[in-house]
């Protein structure tokens, strides 16, 4: 629809839409395919509108923090900021088993990860489509989206970066009119323990707008990990990226 980077989404695709609520979040998702997140395996997660995916409970909280988060909530964020569906927007998402989206995504993990044979059998999918942010006077918005995936022994997800355009809703102390400033979105994971977790180079800064462009699997926009037992590709280790930028 937009373009190659990001997989097939919409209600076309059977979708499932985000209520329009500020810091509002899908309804409980029971998993088809339990997702092993960091060693542990989750039954229920939530497409938050404030650009997280959470297992077993919704994340309302609308200025990020880097991680590793203090209240130990395990989640994985794709671009946490203050997003206003109300103002302007769509948040989609939907468990998937069309054999044509999972064998795109399945060649997707076998190129980046050509050690690992990988046939994707299940994929959740979440796409926020031209998202607002808090309190904007402007028409600005962001396109994003993570995928969750697995074949039932490795775990996969992948972050995808469309058209990025805003990093700060008005309550973190944004900029009304640029959506910039104040703490700017954070991208990473959170594994709910405090030795397991990756912040995105930029994240909390004002690089993050050009997180389209950057990647660890040499495309641009796209970030890939392997979840299941923690592994980065293509970057130092976690803790070293808090907050440099290279």
């Amino acid at each position: 629809p937009l373009g190659s980077l990001l997989y097939p989404y919409g209600p076309h695709q059977g979708d499932e839409t985000n209520p329009k609520h500020d810091d509002g979040t899908s309804e409980a998702i029971a998993l088809s395919v339990p997702f092993t997140f960091y060693g542990k395996t989750y039954q229920t997660a939530f497409v938050n509108n404030n650009g997280v995916i959470s297992f077993d409970e919704p994340i309302r909280q609308y200025t990020p923090d880097p991680f590793p988060l203090v209240d130990g909530h395990p989640f994985v964020a794709p671009y946490w900021a203050d997003v206003d569906n109300v103002l302007g927007g769509d948040i989609f998402y939907c468990q998937t088993t069309d054999q044509v989206l999972l064998e795109n995504i399945s060649q997707d993990i076998r190129q980046y990860f050509p050690k690992n044979p990988f046939t994707a059998t299940w994929a959740l999918v979440a796409t926020w489509d031209h998202v607002a942010y808090y309190g904007s006077t402007s028409e600005k918005g962001n396109t994003f989206q993570a995928v969750l995936t697995t074949d039932s022994k490795i775990f996969y997800i992948i972050f995808n970066y469309w058209d990025i355009q805003w990093t700060t809703g008005a309550a973190s102390d944004g900029d009304a009119e640029t959506g910039l400033g104040g703490t700017p979105a954070h991208a990473g994971f959170n594994s709910g323990d405090d030795t397991n977790f990756y912040n995105i180079p930029g994240s909390q800064t004002d690089a993050i707008l050009n997180i389209t462009t950057t990647s660890n699997v040499n495309v641009p926009g796209r970030w890939v990990f392997r979840v299941d037992d923690f592994q980065v590709t293509g970057v130092g280790p976690p803790q070293l990226n808090n907050d440099c930028w290279l």
